[in-house]
């Protein structure tokens, strides 16, 4: 597959969501990136913004087993990994696979279970594999998690550990639609009652798992020259100087930068990464990965405000 496929292959793929949810076009081609680098995201935003209908929406486009948990503040790790039980026809124990035994994952809601429960995330995130009653269980290489929250403010939400922001690709907050948009909500949807499903809107598969893993493979030829490479490097290593910053981003960061960058030039038809592939993603990519000073919160900053003078106080190469 060429980079024009895969650019073909993700207008197809917008064009599908398209017919269902309206607007999000941006969070959209987060998603498409996250899904060609091998990343996850993480959808904030009120309630009632689509978010789990976009998800929803999304692993039907791209032919993925769709699996979804819907977090609680009971929930426990077993109740996403699974556990051995004792089969006592067979005298031995048997593996009961957890819903996190998927392709696409929805963590719905992640932000109202315990950190205890968050963290059993952490490896099939990191890793792609669970490990259960010490061994180990492979979820496949195009394992994705979708995970969405309420804003922090809101009641009866836990603060994700800065290990679990770590993990996520992408931070993408959903913002209400816009006016006309939001009219064509209504217009539409408003005409049809009860839960709704992607088929109910004609949104149908536009690739399957052998065209995802030829899409990633070209996506992981796309090339990156040395000057970009600084640039990246100059961005990560600036939030760890930033005076408004008490915590900075890792060098993860750094490397999940270099990924979703490939994937943004080849969704946009290019064989070679350009700055301004870098400077679009690193909001999505810095804002959960950077902690405010106290000084800075109590003067009412916000990490995306602190990111962006940032971003544009460098200066990309040419």
């Amino acid at each position: 597959m060429k980079v024009e496929d895969v650019q073909a292959l993700g207008q197809r793929i917008r064009g599908e969501i398209g017919k269902a949810v309206i607007g999000q076009e941006e969070t959209v081609g987060l998603m498409l990136v996250a899904l060609l680098a091998s990343g996850h995201i993480l959808l904030e935003g009120p309630p009632g913004t689509a978010k789990t209908f976009l998800a929803q929406c999304f692993a039907r486009t791209i032919g993925l087993e769709f699996g979804r948990i819907q977090f609680t503040p009971d929930l426990m790790p077993g109740d996403i990994l699974g556990a051995n039980l004792f089969n006592f026809q067979t005298s031995s124990f048997t593996l009961t696979r957890g819903p996190i035994f998927t392709e696409l994952l929805l963590a719905d809601e992640i932000n109202r279970t315990p950190p205890k429960t968050q963290a059993a995330l952490l490896e099939a995130m990191q890793e792609h594999s669970v490990t259960i009653d010490g061994e180990t269980h492979p979820l496949g290489a195009r394992f994705m998690v979708v995970a969405t929250q309420n804003p922090i403010e809101q009641q009866g939400v836990y603060p994700l550990p800065e290990a679990q922001l770590d993990r996520f690709l992408f931070k993408q907050t959903v913002a209400y639609p816009s006016i006309e948009e939001e009219r064509r909500i209504i217009a539409g949807h408003g005409a049809r009652l009860g839960a709704q499903k992607p088929e109910d809107w004609q949104v149908e598969p536009q690739a399957d798992a052998a065209t995802l893993d030829a899409a990633i493979r070209a996506v992981s030829g796309v090339r990156l020259v040395d000057e970009v490479i600084d640039y990246i490097l100059a961005l990560i290593r600036a939030t760890r100087e930033v005076a408004d910053l008490e915590s900075g981003a890792s060098p993860r960061s750094g490397a999940m930068l270099a990924a979703a960058a490939r994937a943004h030039a080849a969704l946009d038809g290019r064989d070679y990464v350009i700055p301004d592939d870098v400077k679009t993603l690193a909001p999505a990519i810095l804002r959960h990965r950077v902690i405010l000073s106290p000084a800075a919160e109590i003067d009412g900053r916000r990490a995306e405000e602190v990111i962006a003078a940032m971003i544009e106080r460098i200066e990309a190469p040419r």
